[in-house]
């Protein structure tokens, strides 16, 4: 069976942990994920070896790390011809997820991650087979002193935390869990492969 292409672009690395997390459980259900950091491909990159492809990547006050927005735009031909997922890593997603947050604010949160996913699409004129929205982490102990300043007032007109002694996680492993075994059931299915 062909692998499927993990592909990322991060600053602070949950992007990466979301994308290694993804190459972990599909190797638990039989299937090969090759990951590669998109500012790092090797030399004579292509997609053919891949039997479809996983793009995530985080945002960055309202934007999707620019590498992955010229890969996508660069390989769009490619990409159209696999079965492909986006997988789009923000703050804004975990304050849609936040029970303790006042509806006004998630709903928000909701609109803003739309505005962002949609903005990528436009972009780069991609249409991934699916889209998913994943709350990523605030890193503070690897931002520096300004980043970090910057963070927490983001941080703090969102309604989450401001403890600057700590980075704080947010994403939802479980949900990456379902997409994997959905994504799989597709690429048995596109492979010919059949339980017996």
């Amino acid at each position: 069976m062909r692998p499927v292409l993990i592909l990322y672009a991060t600053r602070e690395g949950q992007t990466q942990r979301i994308a290694e997390f993804l190459a972990a459980r599909l190797r638990e259900k039989g299937l090969v994920g090759e990951v590669f950091d998109v500012r790092g491909l090797p030399t004579g990159f292509s997609l053919s070896p891949y039997s479809s492809a996983i793009l995530a990547a985080s945002v960055h006050l309202g934007k999707h790390e620019r590498e992955m927005v010229n890969f996508v735009k660069k390989y769009r031909q490619d990409l159209q011809q696999l079965p492909t997922a986006f997988l789009s890593v923000s703050l804004s997603q975990a304050g849609v997820q936040d029970p303790a947050a006042p509806e006004e604010r998630r709903l928000q949160a909701a609109a803003d991650v739309k505005t962002m996913i949609n903005s990528f699409l436009t972009e780069t004129h991609w249409r991934p087979t699916r889209v998913l929205a994943v709350a990523g982490a605030l890193m503070y102990l690897k931002y520096d002193f300004f980043l970090r300043l910057i963070m927490k007032g983001i941080a703090r007109r969102a309604g989450a935390s401001t403890d600057i002694s700590r980075n704080h996680e947010f994403t939802d492993w479980s949900a990456l869990d379902d997409v994997i075994s959905e994504f799989v059931a597709d690429e048995m299915h596109c492979q010919g492969v059949v339980a017996s």
